[in-house]
């Protein structure tokens, strides 16, 4: 039995370890993970999601939309991609606005996760994005 055959199966467990890679900021291992995930399920995008909020984290902004953006064109339905994206392009400053709108057709999502993702991301916008400058910034 070739190796890729007997771990056919655990492609979830690959991938899923590479977001909780992420969150504990081990880029190599996630990066690994997600590659681990792809190579063993390359129809399924949730290992490209996974790239995207590795870029999200480490806030480069361009790739995590490009990687969203690649999800989203073969899955066009797919919630997660969309409110990760909204999220990336409401700290963009020329995409704010654009991201807002995707976070708040998210809201719509039958996904309670979905929908207190998207919540609190149009808070945060709200109260530190848009948020006039403070002295300093005068």
């Amino acid at each position: 039995m070739s190796v890729l055959k007997k771990h056919k199966e655990d492609w979830l467990l690959f991938t899923e370890a590479g977001f909780i890679a992420v969150n504990q900021a081990d880029e190599d291992a996630a990066t690994k993970l997600f590659k681990a995930g792809e190579l063993l399920n390359p129809e399924n995008t949730l290992p490209q999601v996974g790239f995207g909020y590795l870029h999200l984290h480490k806030l480069e902004l361009k790739q995590a939309v490009k990687a969203f953006e690649k999800v989203l064109d073969q899955e066009p339905h797919n919630e997660m991609a969309k409110a990760f994206m909204g999220i990336c392009m409401s700290m963009m400053p020329n995409a704010t606005a654009k991201g807002e709108k995707i976070l708040e057709q998210t809201l719509k999502s039958k996904d309670p996760m979905i929908k207190n993702l998207s919540n609190v991301a149009i808070d945060f916008v709200e109260k530190f994005i848009k948020k006039s400058p403070g002295p300093a910034g005068k």
